[in-house]
C-alpha cells in the first residue's frame, strides 16, 4: 500500500490511461543535438523503467525559424522521422508512454530569421523578429501540425503544444507582444486565433487516438501580459479545439520574477492551476518547483490539479516514482532546483545533468556495474565529493569506510542550507544520511583520519575539502576580521556595518545571509509572492502587482567589494546570478568593483583610490576571498608510499563547487 494514494491513482486521459498522476515534464538535454539518439533513448528509457508513466520530450522545432537556436533538434523534416524512432521504442520497451513537445520559439529563437506576430525584440534575444504577415502565419500553423504528425510517424504516444512561456502562441496571446491591428491582432478573439488554430490542425494531423496536451500560460508574470479571464477563455477554448490535457505554464523567460530557482517556494504557483480547477472539463496539470512525493501528494488531495509535471527532480534520481511507490520516499535523491548543471548547461549550450546526480544524461559513459574486484576503500572527508564517492563505490559492490572529522556529514553544504533561500540543501543532506545507511557503509564522524587509517586499505581517496583563503591584509588579525565558517557554522557576532572581502559566489551567499531578517520567503509562499510583486491575474495583467518588487531593507549596512573591474556577480549562474543582484540590491546592499584593498583598520576597510585612503566603515570585516584545497594528508600518505585519489576541493579550491566535486567523486567510483 503506497504512503501517496491520490499520487498513485490511475488517470483515464482519453486516448490512453495512466497508472500514476506524475508526468516527466519537458526539458531540453542537449542530446537532441548530439544526434547520439541511442543516448537519449538511454536516458529516457531508465526512468521509464523506474515507473514513470508519461513522458514529454525537450522542446521540437517545427521549422527553421521557430528553431530556439540554429540547429536545435526539431521535426521540420520527414528526415527527422527515423532517429526519434530510437527513443520512442525504448521508451515503449521500458513500459511507459512518450509525448513530444512542439515549440516554436517565434521571438525567443537565437536565429536571425526568427519570427513574431510583431516587429519586438525581445530582451533577451539577440535580434529583433520578422512580423509575419498572413501567409507566413498560415506556414507556421501548417509546419506545427506536419511536425506533430512526424511525431506520429515516430512512434510518439502524442504531443505537447507549447503555448506558454513567451514563446510563439504566447506571444500573439499577450498585448505585450501582438502590436496588430489586423485579424490577428487587437481583440481577445483575434489574439487567440494563432494557439486555437494550431490545435484544432494538429488535433487532424494526429488523429483521435493520440494525444494532445497544450501547455498553457496562466501567470505571465510580464507587463502586458494576459487578463485572468482571457486565460480561462483560452483554456476552454482549447479544450473545445481538441485539446485532451492542459498543463500550467508559469512565466515569461524575460520576466524578472524566478519561478524555478531554488528561492522560489516548492509548489510556489500550484495556486493559480487551482483557479482553474472546475473551470474546464479536461484534466489539469501543476508545474513548477513541485520536487517531492508529499508536495505532489498535497496538491492532489487538495484539489488544486490532477497531475503534477515534474522535470528536474527526473534528472535528480531516475527512480523517482519506483521509490516514492516502494515506501522508500527518503531515499529519493532531491532536486535543489540549482541550475548550476541543467538549465545553466542548456543556456551554454552544454548537455544538461544534475549536480545532485552527475550521471543524467550520461547513463551510457557513467555505467555503474558491479565491481570485478571487490576492493576496501578509504574516503577522507564527508562532504559533497566524499558521499558522492561513497555511495557509488558501495552500490558498485566495494566495502567503503568514510572518514569526518566533523560530528556531522555534509561538508560545506552544512553552510549552504543556513542561507536564507538555500533551505532545499537540508533535504540533501538528509538524503545523504538516509543513503549511508541504506548503503550499510562505515561512517567515522568525528575522526579526523590519520595516514595510519588511511593506509591499509586498497585505495585512498582525499575528499578533505578546503580552507578559506587569507586575503593577505594588514589587520586581518583584528579581532572584527571574520571568516564565513566563523559566521555559518560558529556563530560569531556580526556587527551593524558589513564590509564583504570578496564578491564570488560566497561572498554573495554571505550577503544574503547578513541581509536578511524575518522568516525566509522561501518557507513561506504568501510572503514570497508579496516580496516579488506576484498577485492574482485577476487582480492585474500576467499577475504582476502595481509598485512591484516589496524586499525589506537590510538590518545591516552592508558593502560588497572585489578587485576586479566587472560587475559584481558576474561569475554567479547564468540563471540565477540576476536573482541574487536583483535581491541585494533590492535591501540596499552597496556593491563596489574595482576595490583596491589597502588595510583593514579596527575602524574598518581601507581602500586606495586615485585621491587617497578611503575608508568604508565597518564593524565587521568578513573575508570571503576564495579557498585553498586542504591536502595535510597528502605528504605523508606519498612518504609512506600510497598515492590517493583527490577529489572535490582537495583537488580544486574554486569557489564552493559541488556540482564538480559530486561529479569526481562519482566517476572516480564508477572505474575504481
Amino acid at each position: 500500500m503506497t504512503g501517496y494514494p491520490h499520487l498513485f491513482r490511475p488517470i483515464d486521459l482519453g486516448p490512453f490511461a495512466l497508472p500514476n498522476r506524475i508526468v516527466m515534464g519537458s526539458m531540453h538535454t542537449g542530446l537532441e543535438e548530439t544526434g547520439d539518439c541511442p543516448r537519449l533513448a538511454a536516458f529516457y528509457a531508465e526512468r521509464a523503467r523506474a515507473g514513470c508513466a508519461l513522458i514529454v520530450t525537450g522542446g521540437l522545432a517545427p521549422n527553421l525559424e521557430g528553431a530556439v537556436l540554429p540547429g536545435a533538434a526539431g521535426l521540420a523534416t520527414d528526415a527527422d522521422i527515423a532517429p526519434h524512432r530510437t527513443v520512442t521504442e525504448a521508451v515503449h520497451a521500458a513500459g511507459a508512454r512518450i509525448v513530444a513537445q512542439i515549440l516554436h520559439a517565434g521571438r525567443y529563437a537565437l536565429g536571425p530569421d526568427c519570427v513574431a506576430p510583431s516587429a519586438v525584440k525581445a530582451p533577451i534575444a539577440p535580434h529583433t523578429p520578422i512580423a509575419l504577415d498572413a501567409a507566413g502565419i498560415e506556414k507556421q500553423i501548417a509546419d506545427i501540425a506536419a511536425a506533430a504528425a512526424r511525431a506520429r510517424a515516430a512512434g510518439y504516444d502524442g504531443v505537447e503544444i507549447m503555448g506558454s512561456e513567451g514563446y510563439l502562441l504566447n506571444q500573439f496571446l499577450a498585448p505585450r507582444t501582438n502590436r496588430r491591428t489586423d485579424a490577428w491582432g487587437g481583440p481577445w478573439e483575434n489574439r487567440a486565433r494563432l494557439p486555437l488554430e494550431v490545435v484544432r490542425r494538429t488535433r487532424e494531423a494526429i488523429g483521435q487516438d493520440a494525444l494532445l496536451i497544450y501547455r498553457i500560460s496562466l501567470l505571465d508574470l510580464v507587463e502586458g501580459g494576459q487578463t485572468w479571464d482571457e486565460c480561462v477563455r483560452l483554456a476552454r477554448a482549447v479544450a473545445e479545439a481538441g485539446a485532451d490535457v492542459l498543463t500550467t505554464g508559469i512565466g515569461w523567460h524575460e520576466a524578472r520574477v524566478p519561478t524555478i530557482a531554488t528561492s522560489v517556494p516548492r509548489a510556489a504557483f500550484a495556486w493559480v492551476t487551482k483557479k482553474l480547477m472546475g473551470a474546464v472539463n479536461v484534466p489539469l496539470v501543476a508545474s513548477n518547483r513541485i520536487n517531492t512525493p508529499e508536495t505532489a501528494e498535497r496538491l492532489l488531495a487538495t484539489g488544486h490539479a490532477d497531475l503534477v509535471s515534474m522535470a528536474r527532480p527526473f534528472l535528480a534520481d531516475a527512480a523517482f516514482v519506483e521509490k516514492a511507490r516502494t515506501g522508500r520516499a527518503h531515499l529519493i535523491a532531491p532536486c535543489i532546483a540549482c541550475n548550476q548543471a541543467c538549465l545553466d548547461h542548456t543556456f551554454e549550450l552544454k548537455v544538461a545533468t544534475c549536480l545532485v546526480n552527475p550521471r543524467a544524461s550520461h547513463e551510457t559513459e557513467i555505467p555503474l556495474d558491479p565491481a570485478p574486484n571487490r576492493r576496501r576503500i578509504a574516503i577522507a572527508g564527508a562532504g559533497p565529493a566524499g558521499l558522492a564517492a561513497a555511495l557509488t563505490a558501495a552500490g558498485r559492490g566495494h566495502a567503503v569506510t568514510l572518514f569526518e572529522a566533523a560530528g556531522e556529514i555534509g561538508g560545506q553544504l552544512r553552510m549552504a542550507r543556513r542561507i536564507p533561500g538555500k533551505e532545499e540543501f537540508i533535504g540533501l543532506v538528509d538524503y545523504y544520511k538516509a543513503a549511508l545507511a541504506e548503503a550499510r557503509i562505515e561512517l567515522r564522524l568525528n575522526h579526523a583520519a590519520t595516514p595510519e587509517d588511511l593506509a591499509p586499505y586498497d585505495e585512498i581517496v582525499l575528499a578533505t575539502g578546503v580552507t578559506p583563503r587569507c586575503a593577505g591584509l594588514a589587520g586581518e588579525d583584528l579581532p572584527h576580521v571574520r571568516t564565513y565558517p566563523d559566521i555559518l557554522l560558529r556563530d560569531a557576532p556580526v556587527g551593524d556595518r558589513v564590509a564583504i572581502v570578496g564578491a564570488g559566489g560566497i561572498g554573495f551567499d554571505m550577503a544574503e545571509f547578513l541581509s536578511h531578517q524575518g522568516p525566509s520567503p522561501t518557507l513561506d509562499p504568501a510572503l514570497w509572492r508579496h516580496e516579488w510583486g506576484v498577485t492574482d491575474p485577476a487582480d492585474a495583467p500576467g499577475g504582476l502587482r502595481p509598485g512591484g518588487p516589496c524586499p525589506p531593507p537590510s538590518p545591516r549596512a552592508i558593502t560588497l567589494l572585489q578587485r576586479k573591474p566587472s560587475r559584481p556577480g558576474r561569475s554567479l549562474g547564468r540563471t540565477t546570478g540576476w536573482i541574487k543582484r536583483l535581491t541585494l540590491a533590492a535591501r540596499g546592499v552597496a556593491f563596489r568593483p574595482a576595490a583596491a584593498y589597502a588595510a583593514i583598520t579596527p575602524e574598518g576597510l581601507e581602500l586606495a583610490t586615485d585621491a587617497g585612503p578611503e575608508l568604508v566603515p565597518a564593524d565587521t570585516v568578513l573575508i570571503c576571498a576564495g579557498q585553498e584545497p586542504n591536502r595535510t594528508l597528502l605528504p605523508a600518505l606519498e612518504a609512506l608510499g600510497r598515492t590517493p585519489h583527490l577529489i572535490g576541493g582537495a583537488d580544486v579550491a574554486a569557489e564552493l563547487d559541488a556540482k564538480r566535486a559530486i561529479d569526481q567523486g562519482t566517476r572516480l567510483a564508477a572505474r575504481l
